[in-house]
């Protein structure tokens, strides 16, 4: 196996997932949340899920991991430990049933979960109390075990809060830094080589980097309203092309 193209990986994809990790962390710091949620879908078109939860985990991680460093004043402290107490024991009870869930058939899940979070109602969340936000931190994380990508459900745990943009994307950092790390923790635990993988995350984090610094910087004088409704457009389509991958798996 080539070490720096696992699994054959054309130099092609390589360079795609790459860019499009760049892309997709700047579309997180200006926009608040999103991106994660198209890398998943990009990756989950071209790789098996078992693959993408873990790879894009980690690669999350560093892209998350540094919109909370360039972001950090901003935290809201008390949502940040509770939502991470509960992401304890999510990813806790997530270890007993990880080895029993087929990611690949996942992908139809992925697919109705990303649809609905787009288009769909949110349901009214009124609670704000500390045990509410490790409840939330607890589910969520479970959830991103399977689903790969939460933000839009953490997202939506958050904006009850009317954070303004800055604490909104330095919180939200700040708990899916969390969640990806406890993720990379327990595939490891159950065996996932994550070795291998180690160039294309180390290029897509660096890439991200990137992203994330001009995501920043264009955070506070960038009206997104219209963007966000092509981005919409965009993921759903892609989602689409995702939830037929996961129909023609369920089929054979």
């Amino acid at each position: 196996m080539d070490f720096l193209f696992p699994d054959s990986m054309s130099l092609f994809l390589f360079l795609l997932l790459m860019i499009t990790a760049g892309f997709t962390s700047f579309i997180s710091a200006a926009f608040g949340a999103g991106g994660g949620l198209m890398l998943l879908v990009v990756m989950a078109s071209f790789m098996p899920m078992a693959v993408v939860v873990p790879v894009h985990g980690l690669v999350q991680l560093g892209s998350n991991a540094n919109r909370f460093l360039l972001s950090f004043k901003h935290i809201d402290k008390s949502m940040f430990v509770y939502f991470a107490l509960g992401g304890l024991v999510g990813a806790g009870l997530s270890s007993f049933v990880i080895d029993d869930i087929s990611l690949d058939a996942m992908k139809l899940v992925v697919a109705i979960f990303v649809i609905y979070l787009l288009w769909g109602k949110t349901p009214p969340i009124k609670l704000t109390s500390k045990v509410w936000r490790m409840i939330a931190g607890g589910i969520t994380t479970f959830i991103s075990m399977f689903v790969g990508a939460s933000g839009p459900l953490v997202g939506s745990c958050l904006y009850i809060n009317n954070y303004e943009k800055l604490k909104f994307t330095a919180t939200f950092s700040s708990v899916m830094s969390v969640q990806h790390l406890l993720k990379a923790i327990i595939y490891g635990a159950v065996g996932f080589s994550f070795w291998q993988w180690i160039p294309l995350v180390i290029a897509m984090v660096i890439s991200g980097a990137v992203g994330t610094w001009f995501g920043i910087k264009l955070l506070k004088r960038m009206s997104g309203d219209k963007f966000k409704h092509i981005f919409r457009i965009v993921l759903t389509l892609l989602t689409l092309q995702l939830g037929w991958q996961g129909i023609k798996i369920l089929l054979h």
